[in-house]
Order: structure tokens, then C-alpha cells, then sequence
């Protein structure tokens, strides 16, 4: 069995579009770090039952700095008298056929498929590989003072010494560097919205299977669409009909789909380079919305326009969310719904109770991109060209509550698009959705199945 295997090594293979964009990363993290030694690893599987694992994907830093997507893998950036580094990357090599190790194991090439020899993820890549099998000894060895992303890899973390608020400064550092995208990372998030774009129009054309069976046929078809022209959704979508969208992160997703009700449908798609999309309508099951609905939905279509109108460069991050909620808490002083004025309603807050979260986010490589960032750097920062945010105002009456008219409870209303900070102000890249109620119900006319 160990005999009479052709040789595959590939020769063909060129560099990855994104190389020399991650080196530019990567010298920018560099130049933050002088005289330290930066471990950045990949991840391992982690078990799901048994030997089942779940789908592989790796930490978004180390994706950012390399353009890898490989499992046990690990950038280095060892440091040079100069002060800047030499990046290396780690990686599993092929199983060799001259051993069991091709063989045995159910995470052998064998039974989970061919991985990349290290000469040819060298070429992929544009950085020296080294096994990583020799990882842990190799950094133990080392005397450079260490940073490790930690929590993504027990082995390496237990193969370094260093210290816990300097490791936070390292991943805060690499979530600041993916704050503003460059032009191949716009690209990719063009994709994402592009392909998310006819993963809502494939939903509403088969809005009338749900009706028939439930939530999951939405869920279902919409990571059709993400699977066929992506890796797969960004995050768990949320098909959330009826009272269920009143819950912020519905992901069950087994509820039925009645006419009369609201579908709120919030999901993404992820690109093969693991960029996503992060985009909510809110549609009227039977094509047209109660007056009670539209009421609703208009507030926070307005909402959403006074938000977008402030996202441009040079503004505060928060001015997108203060803009949106005023005019929240506006609505919901007029409806009788908190006590006003408006503006008293808004400094005391009284409108999250029916808002319930920020108005939107950072969006790349995360759904919630560079979480990790200093505050400075991000909500208490200025917008740049080349960031992308959402802006995703709504509406939520709870089923039980007793504050507002029957017929409003049972009501969650969101829109969400997704904007890239431009020069002169924003483009919203999920424009080709339809936003206002009027546009929805005509999309819904033509489409809906």
C-alpha cells in the first residue's frame, strides 16, 4: 500500500491575488511591534460529537495577514536587528505515504481530501513554510520577548511565555489594521453583498414553499445561494416570521410563515476568502403591508435615511446611530408609546426598549468586524474612506407587552444595508435590494412565488 503512488506535487501553481496585499499588512503590523516576536495561528478543528468536527475556518487575523485558510497553521513574524521582522508561516504538511500517517486517522488526506505540500503553499502564499509540527519546539527555543493571539491554539499558547494585557494588544492591534479595507477587500465585499443581493431574491421567489412548510425553506434556500457562489453564510441567518422577529438573533428558525405577517429576513453570504455581507429586509408575507405594519416600517425607513445621511468621512462613528435612534424616539413619543418630549426620551434612552441594539457595525472578514479594536480607533473613532459599516435600524414590540396597542405587538421591523465610506461620502453596496414599503411590495410582486 505504500508503493506505486505518482508524484502530484504541483509546479503550476502562482501566487495568491491577495499575497501582496496580506505583505502589506503584515509590514504594517510589523512597524507596530519592533523587537517582538508575533505569533498569529490559524486554529485547529474542534469536535462537534465524537469524530465529527465542524466545519473548518480559520481565525480572521491570521486570514487577513497571510490570505491562508488552512487549519494548524501559524504566521510568525520573527524580529531583525533592524527592528523589522522576518515573516515565516507554519503549516501541516502532506501526509507522507511512506508512513500510516496518510492512512490512519480521520483527519488523514485520505479521508478529508489533498492539502498543499509546504514548497507549494510557499508559492501560494509568498512566504517561507515551515512544519508545523516543529512549531511549539521551535518557539519554546526562542528567546525573542513573545505576543500570541490567544485562545486559538492551546499548543502554541503553551509553548510561549508571555503575558495576558500585551497578547490583548496584539489582537487589538490586528483588528485596528482592518478597519479600513484596501481596494482587494472592497472587491471581495462587493461580491459578498452581490451574491446576498440574489440570495434574498431566490427567498422572496420561494416565499410561497415556506408558507407551506416553514422558516427553514427561507434558511435553506438562501445557503443554496451562499454555498453555490460563496463558502457559505456569514453567520447563522436569521428567517425570523411572525412574532419571532421581535428576537434579535432568531436562528431556530422553525416557525411558521403565515400571510398577514412579517418575515424578517437578516443573512449574508461569506466569500471563498471569507469576507461577508451583512444585509435585513423585512417583507410582508402576502405581498402588502397592514397599515399598522407600513406605519411601522416607514419610521424605521426613515430612520435608516437620516442614519446613512450621516456616514461619511470625517464624522463620528456614533453620529450614524445617534441620527437613526432621535429620530426613533421621535416616532415613539408621537405614538404615545415613551413619554417626550423627544428629545428628554432620547438622552434618558426610554426608546430601547423598543430599539433594543446599536444601529450598526464594522463588516469584513467578521459580521462584526474588528470587535477587538481600541475604542478610540472605532466607536469613539472617525470614519475613514474604505471602512464599511451597516446601518440597521428597528422597531421591536414584544408580544407581551402591554405598553402599546394589541395590534402592534408581534411587530419587528429591520433594514439593514451595508456602506463603504467613499471620498465625498458612502456608497451603499446592497443598494439593489429595495428598501422603501412601496419598492418592496412591487420587488415582491414580481418575484414572489
Amino acid at each position: 500500500m505504500r508503493t506505486g503512488w505518482a508524484d502530484t506535487e504541483r509546479d503550476d501553481l502562482t501566487p495568491d491575488e491577495q499575497a501582496p496585499h496580506a505583505a502589506r499588512r503584515r509590514a504594517a503590523l510589523s512597524a507596530r511591534f519592533p523587537g517582538e516576536r508575533l505569533v498569529i495561528p490559524s486554529g485547529n478543528l474542534k469536535v462537534r460529537s465524537n469524530d465529527d468536527t465542524y466545519p473548518f475556518r480559520p481565525y480572521s487575523g491570521y486570514a487577513h495577514m497571510t490570505g491562508d485558510r488552512a487549519r494548524d497553521g501559524a504566521l510568525v513574524l520573527e524580529p531583525r536587528a533592524d527592528g523589522g521582522h522576518d515573516a515565516f508561516c507554519y503549516q501541516l504538511p502532506r501526509d507522507s505515504r511512506d508512513s500510516d500517517e496518510f492512512w490512519i486517522g480521520y483527519h488523514a488526506e485520505l479521508w478529508t481530501g489533498r492539502r498543499r505540500s509546504l514548497a507549494e503553499s510557499e508559492r501560494v502564499l509568498g512566504l517561507p513554510c515551515r512544519d508545523i509540527r516543529t512549531a511549539a519546539q521551535d518557539l519554546a527555543a526562542s528567546t525573542w520577548p513573545t505576543r500570541i493571539v490567544r485562545g486559538v491554539d492551546p499548543a502554541l499558547q503553551a509553548a510561549v511565555t508571555t503575558d495576558e494585557e500585551r497578547d490583548a494588544e496584539l489582537e487589538e492591534a490586528l483588528a485596528d489594521l482592518r478597519l479600513v479595507k484596501d481596494a482587494w477587500e472592497i472587491g471581495e465585499m462587493r461580491k459578498a453583498v452581490d451574491s446576498t443581493v440574489r440570495g434574498f431574491t431566490d427567498a422572496v421567489a420561494e416565499l410561497s414553499r415556506a408558507v407551506a412548510t416553514s422558516e427553514r425553506w427561507i434558511e435553506g434556500t438562501f445557503f443554496r445561494r451562499a454555498r453555490l457562489e460563496g463558502n457559505s453564510v456569514g453567520y447563522g441567518s436569521i428567517c425570523a416570521a411572525g412574532e419571532h422577529a421581535t428576537i434579535m438573533h432568531w436562528t431556530d428558525n422553525d416557525g411558521p410563515v403565515r400571510p398577514g405577517e412579517l418575515l424578517l429576513l437578516d443573512a449574508g453570504v461569506e466569500t471563498h476568502t471569507l469576507y461577508t455581507a451583512d444585509v435585513t429586509r423585512t417583507l410582508p408575507i402576502s405581498g402588502t403591508f397592514t397599515p399598522v405594519q407600513r406605519r411601522v416600517y416607514d419610521a424605521v425607513y426613515e430612520a435608516q435615511e437620516a442614519g446613512m445621511a450621516a456616514v461619511k468621512p470625517g464624522a463620528a462613528y456614533r453620529d450614524f446611530h445617534e441620527a437613526a435612534q432621535r429620530h426613533l424616539a421621535a416616532r415613539l413619543v408621537e405614538w404615545g408609546f415613551v413619554e417626550g418630549p423627544a428629545e428628554r426620551a432620547y438622552a434618558l434612552g426610554l426608546q430601547r426598549r423598543f430599539t433594543m441594539a446599536g444601529t450598526g457595525h464594522m463588516l469584513g472578514l467578521d459580521v462584526h468586524d474588528c470587535a477587538e479594536a481600541r475604542n478610540e480607533d472605532y466607536v469613539d473613532g472617525v470614519l475613514e474612506p474604505g471602512m464599511v459599516l451597516t446601518v440597521e435600524p428597528g422597531l421591536y414590540f414584544q408580544p407581551d407587552d402591554l405598553t402599546v396597542p394589541e395590534e402592534w405587538r408581534g411587530i419587528g421591523v429591520r433594514i439593514e444595508d451595508d456602506l463603504l465610506v467613499t471620498e465625498d461620502g458612502h456608497e451603499n453596496l446592497s443598494a439593489a435590494l429595495p428598501r422603501s414599503a412601496d419598492e418592496v411590495e412591487a420587488w415582491m410582486a414580481r418575484f414572489a412565488g
